[in-house]
């Protein structure tokens, strides 16, 4: 009863000074709006619950949908492109990352592989030598399949181009997806000799391809190095390649490619390639100075045997 006694009369007290009586009523309210802020971002936020982002990377858009709603994530689609290896709806990439631990209901961005390109027509280039017809291809988003060869008094002029393996005739109107590829029917003269293997290291795998195209090559198997993915197929260069720069090759021959984003792995394959060069020159220049010493001392030869006598000249 005192205790009660005693509070009454310290607040009415308090009440006969306005400014104080004010100033601890404002503290009071601001620890009570503190604890309850605190209290709800406790309960909005879910402290100390979290969730992992799983691997959505390879399944379609609908079981990832699944699997995230099953984890208390959102899947949310960013972007789409089209890459030919993945079917339509497939998720490409991903953010956050797997393995990355969030709140539960965090969104998880997805780039899906979209289900269709755009069709284009397929341009007539029978008749055309083959870096014209391999420009009017990629003028319009196609790509040559690949090359094939056959006897013909003009080298690298096209017979014929197809699709599927049937023949793309002059008054055809044909539609494809952009991106996909026509296989070329080309000449080569029985004395043509062989294409020239271009300089490839360091290039774009699209300005690989078609240097070995515009070339008279086939691309050959093209491998990713670890970590890189067919979304990177637009960044990534060439550090390998199966035929090296400088030799010949039958026409037609398909070279294969190694790729990679690794700044370091493409100066190493450099700096390897310009030793190889050097100890080519090197040897050249041994052997054309072995060449030359011997020709060297045939003429001397030569010079130093005897003149035969003009008695013996009708002998």
């Amino acid at each position: 009863m005192n205790r009660k006694t005693n509070n009454n009369s310290l607040w009415q007290s308090l009440r006969r000074h306005p400014l104080l009586y004010n100033m601890i009523l404002v503290a009071v309210l601001l620890v009570l709006l503190a604890l309850l802020s605190y209290l709800a971002m406790l309960f909005g936020t879910r402290h100390g619950v979290s969730r992992t982002v799983p691997d959505f990377k390879g399944l379609h858009i609908d079981d990832a949908r699944y699997y995230a709603s099953r984890r208390d994530l959102n899947i949310v689609i960013n972007d789409s492109l089209y890459v030919p290896a993945y079917p339509g709806g497939v998720v490409l990439d991903q953010l956050p990352q797997s393995g990355v631990r969030v709140k539960p209901g965090r969104k998880v961005y997805v780039t899906i592989n979209s289900f269709r390109q755009p069709q284009v027509e397929v341009p007539y280039v029978a008749g055309r030598s083959l870096r014209q017809a391999k420009n009017m291809l990629e003028a319009v988003g196609l790509t040559i399949e690949s090359l094939e060869y056959v006897e013909d008094i003009a080298t690298n002029y096209v017979l014929a181009e197809l699709l599927n393996g049937e023949e793309i005739m002059a008054d055809s109107t044909i539609k494809v997806e952009r991106g996909s590829g026509i296989m070329l029917r080309v000449g080569v003269a029985p004395s043509a000799g062989e294409a020239g293997v271009p300089h490839l290291l360091g290039r774009t795998l699209f300005e690989a391809k078609s240097r070995l195209w515009e070339s008279g090559l086939n691309v050959g198997e093209v491998t990713f190095d670890d970590g890189v993915s067919m979304l990177d197929q637009n960044r990534v260069r060439v550090y390998r390649q199966s035929v090296m720069s400088g030799a010949g090759a039958a026409y037609g021959t398909a070279v294969a490619l190694a790729v990679t984003l690794d700044e370091a792995r493409l100066a190493e394959a450099e700096a390897e390639y310009e030793k190889i060069l050097k100890a080519q020159q090197e040897e050249r220049m041994r052997a054309d100075s072995i060449a030359a010493a011997r020709a060297q001392d045939s003429l001397l030869r030569l010079q130093s045997k005897p003149a035969e006598s003009e008695d013996n000249f009708f002998f």
